[in-house]
């Protein structure tokens, strides 16, 4: 159930992020369980990481409602994907 429940929420935090991306340049580019990859101009960076916490949170009501229900995210800001690494 729980994997599930994280696929549904992932799938409607994807959708929620394209909305949140349709007036920058920025591009969802790639998913894989546990990460988003989005390219945008660096001055978009800061919006951009904004829309991934907005659609998170969407997404984390519209699958769970009011549930105390936690979806920590750490968004990183590079120029090279392997720099993204912690």
């Amino acid at each position: 159930m729980v994997q599930g429940s994280a696929a549904d929420w992932a799938l409607l935090m994807l959708a929620a992020l394209r909305r949140e991306l349709a007036t920058l340049h920025a591009e969802l580019v790639f998913f894989q369980h546990d990460e988003v990859i989005v390219h945008c101009p660096l001055e978009e960076a800061a919006q951009v990481t904004e829309a991934i916490q907005a659609a998170a949170d969407l997404a984390g009501t519209i699958a769970f409602g009011t549930a105390p229900v936690r979806f920590p995210l750490t968004p990183s800001v590079v120029t090279c994907y392997a720099d993204a690494k912690d």
